[in-house]
Order: C-alpha cells, then sequence, then structure tokens
C-alpha cells in the first residue's frame, strides 16, 4: 500500500497558466500540413486546421513558443510578413529542408489570439542582429506612427499584438545551433540586446538561453544575466526503451531545476537582485525514437507515465518553475497527429489534458510514503545521456497536488509506474477533510479493441468515477501504467 499524506496549508508556490505551455517549430509537419494547411477542406480561410484548433483548445495552453527552436537561428522575420505571394522561400538550416514563409509573424500571433494563448517569440542570435530584432519588437508592439508598427498597420493590423515574452536566442551552447558561441560570447551578445529591447519597450519580459540547469554554461549564464532578464530556460528531452529508464528519467529535470534554482539563489545574493529570474522550462519531451527530419514519434503509454511525471515536477516546483514548454505540439514529437483527412491524438495528450484542466491556485506539500521501486537498469540510459539510477530510490506512484485561493478545493495527480501491478493508495489530508465524494478519472493504455482514427497511432483509455472518503481518508485502487486525476471538495 501507498500512504499519500497532503497539507494544502503548506504552500509550496502559486501554479503560473503557462507552465501549460507549447511549443511549435517550423520543423517536418508541425506548422505546414499540422496547424497549418492551405486549401483543405478541413481548414478556416486563414489556412487554420480547425481540428487541430479544437484539440489544442482543450489543452488550454498558457503559453505557445515560436518559431524555434533550432529553426530561429537563420530565420529573418521580414519573409514571412506581407503577400504570402511574395514571400521569398529560403533555404532552412537548421533540419534541411525549404521555408516558403507563408506562416510568419502575423499568422502565428493571429493563432494564439484564436486559442486565448498568449505568444512567446524566440530571437534569431545566430544570423540575426540586433537592428533586426528590435525591428521585430517593434513591428508587434509599436504604438506610435513608426516605420515597422506602419508596416504592421499596412499589412492589416491597427492594434499592437503587445507580445510580451522574447527569448535571447535558442541553445546558442550547441554546435548543432547556427551561429553557436561561447557562454562569454553569448551574455556580452544577450545583455547588448536585452538593453536595448527595454529600452524600446520596458514592459517586455527576456528569457536567456540555459542548457541543463547544472551545467558550466548555466553558471555563467544566471551570473552575468540574472539582473536583466526574468526567466532562465531550461532544455531537457529524456526517453529510453527500457521501460524503466522511460517513465523514471524525467526526474532528471528535478534535478534541473534545484539546481538552475541553487544557481539563480546565489547570484541573487551576491548581487542583491531582490526578484531575480525564475525558471523557464521551454522545451521538454519524451523524444528517442525518430530522430530524423521529420520527428514523427509514434508515442506509448509509458511515455505518457513519464509526460505525467514531468507535470508532476512543474507542479511540485511552482515557485520556480514559471513557464514549461511541451516540445511541439503537431506531428513533430508531439500529442496531435494529423493526416489530410483526419486528426487524432497520442497518449501523451491525456495527461497534459487533465492536469490542465484540473489544476488550481497552489501547489502544496505532497508526501509519499509506500514501496520503493527496484528496478534493474541498463547498460546504457537510451538515446540521452541522463542516468537516472545516482537519483534513487524512487516509490512507484508519483505525485502532485494543488488548492483553490481559498482552500475549498483540491486536485491530486498521481502516476503509477509499476508495469505489471495494481497499487492500493491511501491519501489523507493533514488539517482539512475531503467534503464529499471525490471524482476520479484515470487513463490506461487503450486496449485492442479501442477504434483508431489512425492506424499506427495508439489509443489510450478514460475511466470516470466518485470514491466516498472513508474516516477521512480517500483509499483507491490505481490500475498498473496509470494516470490518475482526483478533483474533490475540502474543508477545515
Amino acid at each position: 500500500m501507498t500512504r499519500i499524506a497532503i497539507d494544502p496549508g503548506r504552500v509550496l508556490g502559486q501554479v503560473d497558466r503557462n507552465v501549460f505551455g507549447g511549443f511549435v517549430e517550423h520543423l517536418g509537419r508541425c506548422i505546414y500540413g499540422g496547424l497549418y494547411e492551405e486549401g483543405s477542406p478541413l481548414s478556416d480561410d486563414r489556412g487554420f486546421r480547425k481540428d487541430v484548433l479544437h484539440l489544442l483548445r482543450e489543452l488550454r495552453m498558457g503559453v505557445l513558443r515560436w518559431p524555434g527552436g533550432n529553426f530561429v537561428s537563420n530565420y529573418h522575420w521580414q519573409d514571412g510578413t506581407g503577400p504570402k505571394n511574395e514571400r521569398p522561400p529560403r533555404p532552412e538550416l537548421a533540419w534541411g529542408g525549404t521555408e516558403s514563409n507563408r506562416f510568419g509573424t502575423d499568422e502565428f500571433l493571429a493563432y494564439c489570439e484564436e486559442l486565448g494563448t498568449q505568444p512567446y517569440i524566440c530571437l534569431n542570435m545566430g544570423t540575426g542582429t540586433l537592428e533586426e530584432a528590435l525591428a521585430w519588437l517593434e513591428y508587434c508592439n509599436g504604438e506610435r506612427h513608426t516605420y515597422w508598427a506602419n508596416r504592421r498597420r499596412r499589412g492589416g493590423r491597427a492594434e499592437p499584438y503587445r507580445v510580451r515574452l522574447w527569448g535571447l536566442g535558442n541553445e546558442m551552447y550547441g554546435d548543432w545551433q547556427v551561429g553557436a558561441m561561447s557562454a562569454d560570447e553569448y551574455v556580452r551578445e544577450a545583455t547588448r540586446w536585452g538593453r536595448a529591447l527595454k529600452f524600446l519597450d520596458h514592459d517586455i519580459q527576456l528569457v536567456s538561453c540555459g542548457k541543463t540547469g547544472w551545467n558550466e554554461w548555466d553558471r555563467i549564464v544566471i551570473e552575468g544575466m540574472a539582473q536583466l532578464v526574468d526567466y532562465h530556460s531550461i532544455h531537457i528531452y529524456t526517453g529510453s526503451d527500457d521501460y524503466w529508464t522511460n517513465v523514471l528519467q524525467p526526474h532528471q529535470a528535478e534535478r534541473a531545476i534545484r539546481s538552475a534554482t541553487a544557481q539563480i539563489r546565489h547570484t541573487a545574493y551576491r548581487h542583491k537582485i531582490a526578484n531575480p529570474p525564475r525558471i523557464a522550462y521551454d522545451e521538454w519531451n519524451v523524444w528517442y525514437r525518430k530522430m530524423t527530419v521529420d520527428l514523427e514519434e509514434r508515442y506509448t503509454f509509458p511515455d505518457a507515465l513519464a509526460v505525467g511525471t514531468y507535470l508532476n515536477i512543474f507542479i511540485r516546483n511552482s515557485g520556480w518553475v514559471k513557464m514549461a514548454n511541451l516540445a511541439q505540439m503537431v506531428n513533430a514529437i508531439a500529442p496531435i497527429v494529423t493526416t489530410p483527412d483526419a486528426a487524432t491524438v497520442q497518449p501523451i495528450y491525456y495527461p497534459v489534458l487533465l492536469h490542465s484542466r484540473a489544476a488550481l491556485h497552489d501547489a502544496v506539500d505532497v508526501y509519499v510514503y509506500g514501496p520503493h521501486l527496484d528496478p534493474v537498469w541498463p547498460d546504457s540510459p537510451g538515446r540521452w545521456p541522463y542516468r537516472v539510477a545516482d537519483l534513487a530510490p524512487f516509490t512507484g506512484v508519483d505525485a502532485a497536488a494543488t488548492v483553490s485561493a481559498n482552500k475549498d478545493r483540491i486536485a491530486v495527480t498521481l502516476v503509477n509506474r509499476d508495469p505489471d501491478q495494481p497499487e492500493t493508495t491511501e491519501i489523507l489530508l493533514r488539517d482539512h477533510e475531503f467534503a464529499g465524494g471525490a471524482e476520479i478519472t484515470t487513463v490506461t493504455a487503450g486496449g485492442a479493441g479501442e477504434p483508431r482514427v489512425l492506424p499506427d497511432v495508439a489509443t489510450a483509455h478514460l475511466d470516470h468515477g466518485t470514491e466516498n472518503p472513508k474516516d477521512g481518508t480517500v483509499v483507491l485502487t490505481l490500475p498498473p501504467q496509470s494516470f490518475t486525476l482526483i478533483e474533490a471538495a475540502i474543508s477545515r
């Protein structure tokens, strides 16, 4: 049996809706043939796939990052403005394709408005210039009658878009990145850019380019930029053919968050920074199978358990993690898959959906007491070199909880990582009690008879029910390999 004690009065941090964020890049069929398909009977008159829009709306994303990713380091935003038939196609250096530029800044920002999602634009610090970045900001946010603001108006958008989130480059540490640089070079250049951008619009928020949180790059960048930026980014993907590595490797994200947080706090102390930057985990996912150009990963249910664990980790670290962006949203390592005739979801869609729908105002402390796992670790950690054996022991059930601002509602998310055995789980509250029945939603792997919209895409199965507390405790049995959401009223 596993016992889970939750203290609704011990707040870990306020949950930021931007933690339930997404990311779309000009990569494979993510944009073209994914969320945007001109001439399709499934698209509206702007080229937006209506079926994809519906599925993305369901996720209630707080923020959407664009245009990259690696793509951005050779992307010149002016190419994607003006009449579409006059936009120049360009070689795409990150993924080896040709960029038509038919989906550009105005299309992206219109898409965000359609979703009710905050836009987050990443700047080209590879082949781009500061002058180009300032022009982009002026085009999006300019209110005066200046050159680029008037270009926006002539294109049909009178009011400024008021884009608040701007990323200072993407993975500029990597030799795969066009224009890669050292950490010291990055700090000098990004500081120059950041100061100028805030001169133009002091209301924007800037994101510095981080790595894994525990890297020397992160130390140098945090030390050099903490007084200027609002967020420091982290990127870690995980995944392995080994079951236990796959479902437990997301705990490296917890290590990354704690390492980056410690460095930020140390820098804030040394430099007397009253409001130090928070963490933007602006690329994360399970990704290890499809390393080719299109990245059209086909997900299994263990991948969904890993995604559920990532989200639990972000909730548990809500005091510092204020943005997280699932990479990506359509076709390329994505929860949503399209054909010319249909769109469907992969198993990783469901933990994102339930987390986003259920999360309340504050993350609160959760203690899990239960059997420790004793997996046999493989000799190799898989595609990504993040070993998890040193982070053990792990309990079979991973948990996170949020409560409403007035402490009258609770939402608990549970991941049972045991591949074969159900787990009886007892949930109790400190200084509070359940006020009536608890609503239970459980997601498990789809059975052989589950209908498939697309034949090569795995399904998942949702069950709904109610559990009545007994002696102030909710007791339920978690199926093996399952993600469970508990929602209930509570009182003191």
